[in-house]
C-alpha cells in the first residue's frame, strides 16, 4: 500500500494525561509529545532528586513548561497502594479531569528462575502490573462518569513470546495483555477504549541489552507517534496490541487456528493429529474469550 498522510496535525487541546515513569526514557517521550501537541500532563515518577533538588518527573515537567507546555509533576513509586488514587488526584486537581492514562512505569530484576528470589518477583510484579491496576482503577470511575477515556498498557516482547532470565517481568507483561484486552470490553459502552504498546528502545533500563551500533536506532523519539496515537481521540483501536521499535509499526496478533474436531477424541488422536491442531494455514482472531466451533 503507497504512504498515506494526514494533513491535520492530531492534537490534545484540552485533554489532560497521564504518565507514568514520565522522569526518563520512553516516558520522558510520551509526556513531552502529548504536551507539545497541547494535552495537559501529569508526570509521574519515583521521589529521588537529582543534584539540582529536582525529581525525575520534576525535571520533565520543568522541561514542558520552558518548552511552553502544561505540565505537573507527581512523585512517587506507582507500586505504592495509595499511588493510583493519589496520582489521579492531583491530575483532578491540577486540570479537573484525566483522559488519558498511559501505564509506562517499569522496572527490571533479571534472573534465571531457579535463582530469582520472592523479592524480585514482587517487585516487579507490584510496578508492573499491580501499579497498572491500581492508577487504571483510580481513574475509571472519572473516565466512565465522563464517558471517554483513552488508556494504554505497556506489554512487552517478553511477555508475548518469552525471555530468558525475565519471568517475573514476562510474567507481569503477559498479565497486562488480559487485563489491557478485558478492560477494552467493559469500556466500550462508556467510551473508553484500551490498549497496549509493545516498545523496543534505548532507554536506562534496556541499553545494556541492546548492542551500542542499535541506540540511536532505537531512540524512544521513534515509539512515541505510536503512543500518541492511541491516546488521541480520533483513534478507532480498542483491544489491540502495537509494536513499535526502531521506526517500525506493526499489529501483534493472538491466533487460533482452525484445529481438529473429534468429540470422542483421545489420547492417541490428539498425538496423531498434533500437525493439524499446529497448522496455521488457517486461523481467525478471536473475538471474545469462549469461541465454540460452529455445528
Amino acid at each position: 500500500m503507497g504512504e498515506r498522510t494526514l494533513t491535520e496535525q492530531l492534537r490534545f487541546d484540552g485533554r489532560v494525561a497521564i504518565v507514568t515513569g514520565g522522569g526518563g526514557g520512553l516516558g520522558r517521550s510520551y509526556a513531552r509529545l502529548l504536551a507539545a501537541r497541547g494535552a495537559h500532563v501529569v508526570v509521574n515518577d519515583i521521589d529521588r532528586k537529582d543534584g539540582g533538588g529536582l525529581t525525575p518527573a520534576g525535571a520533565v515537567a520543568a522541561e514542558i513548561a520552558a518548552r511552553g507546555g502544561s505540565a505537573v509533576a507527581h512523585d512517587g513509586s506507582i507500586a505504592e497502594p495509595s499511588a493510583g488514587p493519589a496520582v489521579v488526584g492531583t491530575a483532578l486537581e491540577a486540570f479537573g479531569r484525566v483522559d488519558i492514562v498511559v501505564n509506562n512505569a517499569g522496572i527490571v530484576r533479571d534472573r534465571t528462575f531457579g535463582k530469582m528470589s520472592d523479592e524480585e518477583v514482587a517487585e516487579v510484579l507490584d510496578v508492573h502490573l499491580h501499579g497498572t491496576i491500581g492508577l487504571t482503577r483510580a481513574a475509571w470511575g472519572v473516565m466512565r462518569e465522563r464517558r471517554y477515556g483513552r488508556v494504554v498498557m505497556t506489554t512487552s516482547v517478553a511477555g508475548l513470546w518469552g525471555n530468558l532470565g525475565q519471568a517475573n517481568y514476562s510474567a507481569a507483561k503477559a498479565g497486562l495483555v488480559g487485563l489491557g484486552r478485558t478492560l477494552a470490553i467493559e469500556g466500550a459502552r462508556f467510551g473508553i477504549q484500551v490498549n497496549l504498546i509493545s516498545p523496543g528502545a534505548a532507554t536506562s533500563m534496556t541499553a545494556a541489552m541492546l548492542p551500542e551500533d542499535l541506540h540511536a536506532r532505537m531512540s524512544p523519539e521513534r515509539v512515541a507517534p505510536m503512543v500518541a496515537y492511541l491516546c488521541h481521540e480520533s483513534c478507532p483501536l480498542t483491544g489491540e496490541i502495537l509494536f513499535a521499535a526502531a521506526g517500525r509499526y506493526a499489529r501483534n496478533l493472538i491466533i487460533e487456528t482452525a484445529g481438529y474436531e473429534n468429540d470422542e477424541a483421545t489420547v492417541e488422536d490428539i498425538a496423531a493429529h498434533l500437525p493439524d491442531i499446529l497448522d496455521t494455514t488457517s486461523w481467525t482472531v478471536p473475538a471474545q474469550a469462549v469461541q465454540l466451533p460452529p455445528r
